[in-house]
């Protein structure tokens, strides 16, 4: 991709960008927490290089040193007065602007009271009407409220009490999201319309942006050449054209992955965690800045694989088939391929004791299943099933490499199980799985297509597993709509899940029974003892029991 001109340049400094000062755990929702002017400052210094302006959303939590420390640095202030239901507290925080404005008249450049306070249903349009007024009638500067396009059409009265519209526009969170090769130009085009709809008042594009990591919505994918190039189309389109616009946003903010998921945090244009810029001008832009280590690291691991299949060997009288170095190479292709995509989803992804546990869990189990199964191929050793694990299974007891295989495709399919429900039941902040997944899946499936289990026990608990996981596949498919190729690519990992648990991994002694004399000739056995070898030559890998001639 080549874009025109960088997503930020500091020689043509941004209009203006939203800040929050929030790093690490800190949150707004720590009533008690107040940042540093250090910090803020240290921030505040770096931006006044990108943007001559700074738009804040409250006055709480240290941000009411926001005006005084940019005035040090040259930068503007769009001063956010963050109100809601708890009207005593507005009232106070409208006090508490005021004077800011009153102290900082050349720095504080318009007043926001209130931003989608309508959208999350914590004020009526009356109230919310009655605010401003107040605000407005205290301030010689200009006053404005802020919310999603959609509300200023649906609440026109409010314009009457403005002296500008403020409006969001985020093409991702679209009720129709728009691709990323589309979504300056929807901008644009929301502004006219908002124009039009409200002559002789002056329109600010209050937020507009665009997230570099996270789930994609139908066609709109998060990732760091999609928002590098929405931010530079944006900007020069704006300049072109001469409109107002407040990009969306100055820094990460990791925090909010607790309530919006991996996107909720990746919005900004500084990393949250270095404080650096992400796109430097001149600098490459890349979805993966690290591939060089992440081929590395799937070039060892696709050898470690390939090595867990030879070791096998030195317990085997014959060489595999072709067939089965196919299945070996299929899972060291994909696992070396994916490794890296998975450690980079994992490092993203985890927020919490939960994220961090279910992330990890993918990750291991997407590293354990390729060389696990790859050793299985060339032994010939079959997957045992569920039943048989927990120790419900006839015949003798599973060996132990067995029981290892069998219970790590138990692990994946209870973390399929997991992931696939969240995505039917909470899928708007959830992350699609498919590297990991695809990693751990697709060996299991090629462990069933080369070894056929000869266990006489029903896998009972695999097709009530499998039931669920093609019923929420084909939820997924189609509530993601069919531009989603993260859903396509996870729904299909699922049925491939579905298909290796449906297998018929057991042989009934009803299907045996027209085989069974013609078996037992070439065996010399009874009849009566051939269902009792075939469990036998299970437990032992698939191959006969030592002390069977066949």
């Amino acid at each position: 991709m080549t874009l025109a001109s960088a997503p930020v340049d500091p020689a043509i400094k941004l209009d203006c960008v939203s800040y929050a000062p929030f790093r690490g755990e800190q949150t707004p929702f720590m009533q008690d927490l107040v940042i540093s002017p250090e910090q803020i400052a240290a921030d505040l210094a770096e931006l006044s290089k990108v943007t001559r302006c700074v738009r804040t959303y409250s006055i709480d939590n240290g941000l009411d040193k926001v005006p005084e420390l940019a005035s040090k640095v040259g930068l503007k202030v769009i001063l956010g007065v963050w109100i809601g239901r708890d009207r005593a507290k507005n009232a106070l925080l409208i006090d508490q602007a005021v004077s800011l404005v009153e102290k900082y008249p050349g720095v504080i450049t318009a007043m926001i009271v209130g931003s989608e306070v309508l959208l999350r249903g914590e004020m009526i349009a009356s109230d919310l009407r009655q605010t401003i007024r107040l605000a407005k009638s205290r301030v010689k500067i200009p006053v404005t409220y802020a919310d999603v396009w959609e509300f200023w059409e649906r609440y026109r009265a409010v314009a009457d009490d403005v002296d500008f519209i403020t409006i969001h526009i985020l093409p991702y969170w679209e009720d129709f999201p728009v691709r990323a090769e589309q979504a300056a130009a929807h901008v644009d085009e929301i502004r006219k319309r908002i124009a039009l709809e409200f002559p002789g008042k002056e329109i600010l594009i209050g937020e507009a942006g665009w997230p570099s990591r996270g789930r994609m919505r139908e066609g709109a994918l998060p990732s760091r050449i999609n928002q590098a190039r929405f931010v530079a189309e944006l900007v020069e389109r704006a300049r072109r054209e001469n409109f107002r616009v407040n990009l969306f946003e100055a820094y990460d903010e990791p925090w909010k992955r607790q309530w919006e998921g991996t996107v909720g945090g990746a919005w900004g244009v500084f990393d949250g965690w270095t404080r650096e810029l992400k796109y430097p001008a001149g600098a490459t832009v890349s979805d993966h800045p690290l591939w060089h280590l992440q081929l590395a690291g799937g070039l060892l691991f696709g050898l470690c694989t390939f090595g867990s299949a030879l070791l096998a060997l030195r317990r085997r009288p014959s060489l595999p088939r072709l067939a089965s170095w196919v299945g070996v190479a299929i899972s060291a292709t994909l696992g070396g391929i994916l490794l890296g995509l998975a450690a980079e989803d994992f490092l993203y992804q985890s927020y919490g004791v939960g994220g961090w546990l279910l992330q990890g869990s993918l990750l291991s189990v997407g590293i354990a299943a390729p060389i696990l199964c790859s050793n299985a191929i060339t032994s010939k050793r079959a997957m045992p099933t569920f039943r048989e694990l927990i120790g419900r299974g006839e015949g003798a007891p599973l060996a132990l490499p067995k029981q290892i295989l069998g219970f790590a495709l138990m692990a994946v399919t209870l973390l399929a199980v997991e992931t696939a429900l969240s995505l039917v039941f909470d899928a708007r902040w959830r992350d699609f799985p498919f590297a990991s997944l695809t990693m751990a899946v697709v060996p299991f499936w090629t462990v069933t297509l080369a070894n056929r289990s000869m266990s006489s026990a029903r896998p009972i608990a695999e097709e009530v597993f499998a039931s669920l996981l093609a019923l929420a596949a084909i939820y997924i498919v189609f509530n993601e709509g069919f531009r989603n190729w993260q859903s396509l690519w996870t729904s299909a990992v699922y049925f491939l899940l579905v298909n290796t648990l449906w297998r018929a991994r057991s042989l009934p002694v009803a299907a045996m029974a027209p085989i069974m004399p013609a078996v037992a000739a070439r065996a010399g056995l009874q009849p009566a003892n051939l269902v009792e070898s075939a469990a036998a030559a299970s437990s032992n890998g698939g191959h006969p029991s030592p002390d069977r001639i066949y």
